[in-house]
C-alpha cells in the first residue's frame, strides 16, 4: 500500500489544477508561449495574480519559464501537458451533466452551420477549394498555428472580409471546442454572403493529434 506521502505528492498537481484561473492560463499556453504581461492581459487578470498562478503551475511542473531579455516567457512544460489538458477537458465533460448540456447546445448550433473535423480539413485543404483562417489574437497565431492558416483576428474580420475569396469555403478556427471566437467568425462571414464553417479543434487538439504546427508569420 502506498504511503501517505505518495498521495500528498500526487495532490500537489491536483491543487495546481483546482483553480479556474490557472486552467485558463493552461489553455492560453496551449496556444503558444507568452510572457507574464501578455498572459495577464489575455486572461483579464492583474500581473501579480497571474505571476502567482504561474508559480503554482510551475511548482507542479505543468509549466516552465525562461528568461528572454527583461521578460520571463512561459510555456507548457512539455507535450504531455498539452495532451493531459485535452484529456482533462474531455474527462470533465464526461463527468459533468452541466458541461455536457452546455456542449450539446454548442454542438446543436454548430451543426446547423456545419462543423469540420481534423480529417475533413486535411482533405478540404488538398482540394484547393478551402481557405483556412485563424481568428485568435495575432500573438497566438505567431506562437503557433495550423499550416496554411491565415491570421485574421476576430476584431479585424469585419473590415477584412473583402480579402477572402468568395469562391472558396472559409474554415475558421480558434482555441478549441469550448472557444466561441470561431463561432462568431462563421456568423459574421455568413452574414456577408460567404460559405463558412468552423473547425471543431484548435491548435492544442491539432498538436495532441501529432500534427505539425508552424510558428511566426505565414
Amino acid at each position: 500500500m502506498a504511503s501517505p506521502s505518495f498521495y500528498e505528492l500526487v495532490s500537489r498537481v491536483g491543487r495546481a489544477l483546482a483553480s479556474p484561473e490557472r486552467l485558463l492560463l493552461l489553455d492560453l499556453l496551449a496556444q503558444g508561449d507568452r510572457t507574464v504581461e501578455v498572459l495577464a492581459d489575455a486572461a483579464g487578470q492583474p500581473i501579480r495574480t497571474t505571476s502567482h498562478h504561474l508559480q503554482e503551475l510551475k511548482a507542479a511542473r505543468l509549466v516552465a519559464g525562461r528568461k528572454q531579455g527583461r521578460h520571463v516567457v512561459y510555456s507548457l512544460a512539455d507535450g504531455s501537458v498539452q495532451r493531459f489538458w485535452c484529456e482533462l477537458r474531455a474527462f470533465a465533460q464526461d463527468r459533468s451533466p452541466e458541461l455536457q448540456a452546455a456542449v450539446r447546445e454548442l454542438a446543436r448550433k454548430r451543426q446547423a452551420s456545419g462543423l469540420v473535423d481534423i480529417d475533413s480539413l486535411e482533405a478540404l485543404l488538398r482540394s484547393s477549394r478551402t481557405a483556412l483562417i485563424d481568428v485568435r489574437p495575432e500573438e497566438e497565431f505567431l506562437a503557433g498555428h495550423l499550416p496554411s492558416a491565415r491570421s485574421i483576428p476576430l476584431e479585424e474580420l469585419a473590415s477584412r472580409v473583402g480579402e477572402l475569396p468568395r469562391s472558396r469555403l472559409i474554415v475558421a478556427y480558434c482555441r478549441g471546442p469550448h472557444c466561441l471566437l470561431a463561432d462568431r467568425a462563421v456568423d459574421l462571414l455568413t452574414d456577408h454572403g460567404l460559405r463558412a464553417r468552423r473547425l471543431e479543434a484548435g491548435v492544442a487538439e491539432w498538436r495532441a493529434a501529432g500534427l505539425p504546427v508552424e510558428t511566426g508569420p505565414n
